[in-house]
């Protein structure tokens, strides 16, 4: 298999943890370049994952206008998404970028105008589709098992997790708090299931209340209230147009025991399903009321341990297979486009007091 030659703009947490190494562990990538602001984050990428001709920038329009470089991972804070993709595009390069797929909706438009107008591959960053939980509840809803879906939560809950590195702190740079951060994974997971992309309105409410104490007993540390400007929890009401309602929560920082994350619920006519205790799909046979939990584990087998695929893994495969082999992508930005719509629609829903209706 050729190797696909790629440029990485964002050298900090999300590519360390999760694109380098599943790129470096796919084999079939060469990183020909690699951007960020702080040149040491950059130089330490090249030398943990490129090679002695990977070259080096601080400015990633540079980098776009190299004639060898194939696809451009964007790998920043969520403000500059957009206009790293658009330039990305616009000189010829498939895009792969992190989630959200940008701070707004107008900006997320610009990208997907792009994507069209160019024919270059646009993708999202949102892996947790390619779970195994995921996939197998995605046939499930395929195939009809759940039937007609028209209720359902998307979770994105933790009960004292905020991060308290780079700029998830700063509504500037990422237009919000835990409803941008994590909400928009459980929400993606949630409309992809139902496959239903045409919202009618939204109510939402977001709360700024613990964002000021100290010694809250964050898994990362205290934070600084002083540059806490993002919400610490945000809450979602939506309504599609054929009827169907999405309750949307988030947060990193909740009195609550009940924390799920990246998770979906989702209530049909034949049957439910969850992600609450493993993968569960309810529903009545034979007159009585049963649960069927399948094992989605590859144990079982001597000498094997049964690992499974990571889903970072199969997120490069997909779009490496995309770029090269033509083949279809998974998570598409017609679908990531109403992600971002929604979330700033519950933001702009909060700040009103008002619902947000769609046309």
């Amino acid at each position: 298999m050729r190797k696909l030659k790629i440029g990485i703009v964002g050298c900090g947490g999300i590519a360390n943890g999760k694109h380098l190494p599943a790129i470096k562990k796919n084999g079939n990538f060469e990183i020909v370049a690699v951007c960020d602001l702080i040149v040491e984050r950059a130089e330490k990428a090249k030398k943990e994952y490129g090679t002695e001709k990977t070259r080096v920038y601080t400015d990633y329009m540079e980098l776009v206008r190299q004639d060898d470089i194939e696809a451009v991972y964007c790998l920043t804070p969520n403000r500059e998404h957009s206009p790293i993709a658009v330039a990305a595009m616009e000189a010829g390069k498939h895009v792969m970028c992190e989630k959200p797929m940008a701070k707004t909706y107008a900006d997320a438009k610009k990208m997907l105008d792009t994507a069209k107008r160019t024919g270059k591959i646009l993708t999202i960053g949102y892996q947790n589709r390619y779970r195994a939980d995921s996939a197998y509840l995605k046939r499930a809803c395929e195939s009809g098992d759940l039937g007609d879906i028209y209720y359902a939560k998307a979770h994105a809950i933790r009960r004292r997790a905020v991060p308290t590195w780079g700029v998830f702190l700063n509504e500037e740079e990422q237009g919000g708090g835990p409803l941008i951060d994590i909400g928009t994974h459980a929400l993606d997971l949630t409309l992809w299931m139902m496959d239903n992309y045409e919202p009618e309105s939204v109510m939402g409410s977001v709360f700024y209340k613990l964002g000021d104490q100290r010694e809250a007993g964050n898994a990362w540390g205290d934070w600084d209230p002083e540059k806490f400007t993002v919400e610490d929890s945000a809450f979602g009401f939506i309504k599609m147009k054929n009827g169907a309602t999405i309750v949307l929560e988030s947060s990193w920082a909740l009195n609550s025991l009940d924390v799920d994350e990246a998770k979906t619920s989702l209530c049909g006519t034949k049957a439910g399903a969850d992600m609450k205790d493993g993968l569960r799909i309810n529903r009545v046979q034979y007159n009585h009321q049963c649960v069927e939990k399948p094992a989605l584990g590859a144990g079982g087998v001597a000498f094997y341990d049964g690992k499974e695929e990571k889903d970072s893994d199969i997120e490069q495969r997909v779009f490496y297979n995309a770029v090269v082999n033509g083949e279809e992508l998974i998570v598409k930005p017609e679908q990531a486009i109403v992600v971002t719509q929604l979330l700033e629609a519950i933001y702009e829903s909060a700040r009103t007091g008002k619902a947000v209706y769609f046309g």
